[in-house]
């Protein structure tokens, strides 16, 4: 991945990043000095350049990519992972999405298992977040598919990859065992 200012972290990179300003701390001091934790370099997707990636699918490999960038000076910059499967996904065109992950999908209500919701789709997304409904580490992920989404990927799973065979269950059976993200 780069940095938008053009600097290249190696050829086999995918993604493009642009960095948000940070303050700066060396690997010891993580604290600014009002006591708030320093994020250290974070950066956004600006372009997928899927041809790496297909080169290597094209060959028989399954790219696996770490979402770093690499900045001017060398430093790194960390993209959120799902925010970068999402565009990594809408690139390639890809059919699915799926995050396998330690929750069931999106609850209705948290503390209730049989308040999953199977299906949401892409319009309902807002009032989910507004409701209170997806919070936290799931608003990334949710981001992600309705981002891929309406980029074209028919379809996005968010599933509790801890079950086993997660991914046949929720593909094969009618009732599933996650959420999916539709148009």
């Amino acid at each position: 991945m780069r940095v938008s200012d053009g600097a290249v972290s190696s050829s086999a990179s995918a993604a493009s990043t642009s960095s948000s300003s940070t303050t700066s701390a060396s690997a010891d001091d993580r604290s600014t000095p009002e006591g708030e934790v320093d994020l250290g370099y974070v950066g956004e997707v600006e372009h997928i350049d899927a041809g790496p990636l297909f080169e290597l699918i094209d060959h028989g490999l399954l790219p696996v990519v770490a979402p770093i960038g690499r900045g001017p000076q060398g430093e790194s910059y960390n993209v959120n992972a799902d925010t970068a499967a999402g565009e990594i996904a809408a690139a390639l065109q890809a059919e699915k999405l799926v995050f396998l992950t330690d929750v069931m999908g999106i609850m209705g209500n948290p503390d209730e298992e049989d308040t999953l919701l199977s299906t949401v789709h892409v319009g309902e997304v807002n009032e989910l977040i507004e409701g209170g409904t997806i919070g936290g580490g799931m608003i990334p992920k949710v981001g992600a598919c309705v981002q891929s989404v309406k980029a074209g990927v028919r379809k996005t799973h968010i599933i509790d990859g801890r079950i086993p065979h997660s991914m046949l269950l929720e593909f094969f059976t009618d009732e599933g065992i996650g959420t999916q993200i539709v148009q």
